[in-house]
């Protein structure tokens, strides 16, 4: 009863602030999810065959079954829901079910509003239900991005460590690599190169894992093209690291970058575009900045943020500005959004 009250406020909250009821569907083309998005959700996937042998599978994630419910229905931009997402988990009595409370803005291009406008719902909400101990930690994947692209490196490993950079493990590996100037072996080029020919025959439109072949040629033209030798891998990885340990309260933040820049060398303009990060003081919140943060999702691409009462997480979200045309869109729309974890409220 007291978890039913409290969700009602919330969605109370959410109304108010104009965003509109979206109900997406519960069962989803497993085959569809896996292809556009690759085999991000594939092993948390609960899944079973209709009679007409297609796969369907429990939505894995609401932000997902959104996206394709407004790319499907047209659905009003600046929505809410409120449901359940299914996923499998290794964990031992770890509850497959989560209940959730969620809103998101998809297809508006003013940034900074919008971010701002998704966090601070999400804050007033928890506000509404008397959380206590408010505190929140956010990063930003363009910035790291930002980074990357400004430093003199090939493109090939520029695209490598943004592309992996949602996977820690894998990613302190390729540092590992960069570290020690270990590029790939020459049969997995050449590899590269026969593929490469053979896709151009193909379809170009044709998406496999949520890239359509097109794209996919694009990366390979720039990794055939891409000169092999490469020396500076030491300082890069570097600076790449000090960067990864930017830690610090959000009002420090803009002079922390000024110092890294300084210190590394780089060009003054490289971080021009986190004026979104910045606008969040208006939350007179107590707000942390981790560079090394919001990587456990493959999909975000801008601001990562989760909000706490004392030690709970009570709900996280971020920026996807490529996930809706991973999902069947034609071209990057814009979008952003968060989720309440019921469970801890």
């Amino acid at each position: 009863m007291k978890s039913k009250k409290l969700s009602e406020l919330i969605i109370k909250n959410f109304k108010t602030s104009g965003f509109v009821l979206s109900e997406p569907d519960v069962l989803l083309d497993s085959d569809y999810i896996i292809e556009r998005s690759g085999e991000k959700f594939r092993s948390s996937m609960l899944t079973f065959d209709r009679e007409d042998g297609k796969t369907m599978c429990l939505r894995p994630d609401l932000t997902v079954a959104s996206c394709i419910s407004f790319l499907q229905k047209k659905t009003s931009s600046k929505i809410y829901y409120s449901g359940q997402a299914y996923r499998r988990s290794s964990g031992k009595g770890v509850n497959f079910i989560n209940d959730q409370l969620g809103i998101e803005i998809l297809g508006s291009k003013n940034f900074i509003k919008d971010d701002f406008k998704v966090i601070s719902t999400i804050l007033n909400s928890a506000k509404k239900i008397k959380m206590k101990k408010i505190k929140i930690k956010v990063g930003d994947i363009s910035l790291f991005k930002s980074l990357i692209n400004s430093l003199e490196m090939p493109e090939r490993w520029k695209l490598r460590l943004i592309r992996h950079f949602w996977r820690p493990s894998y990613f302190e590996e390729l540092l590992k690599r960069l570290e020690k100037n270990t590029d790939i072996d020459s049969v997995t080029f050449d590899s590269d190169k026969k593929r490469f020919n053979e896709m151009k025959k193909l379809d170009q439109e044709k998406v496999i894992a949520g890239r359509s072949i097109s794209e996919i040629l694009k990366r390979f033209d720039k990794k055939i093209k891409d000169p092999r030798s490469f020396t500076d891998g030491k300082e890069i990885v570097k600076i790449i690291k000090s960067f990864l340990k930017i830690n610090c309260k959000l009002s420090e933040l803009d002079k922390k970058l000024f110092d890294f820049i300084k210190k590394n060398n780089l060009k003054k303009n490289i971080f021009k575009n986190f004026k979104s990060i910045l606008n969040l003081e208006k939350l007179d919140q107590d707000i942390e900045f981790i560079a090394n943060f919001g990587r456990d999702v493959e999909y975000y691409t801008g601001i990562v943020f989760e909000v706490f009462s004392g030690k709970k997480e009570i709900a996280r979200g971020g920026r996807y500005d490529d996930l809706l045309k991973s999902l069947g869109a034609k071209k990057n729309i814009p979008a952003v959004g968060a989720a309440i974890n019921l469970k801890n409220i």
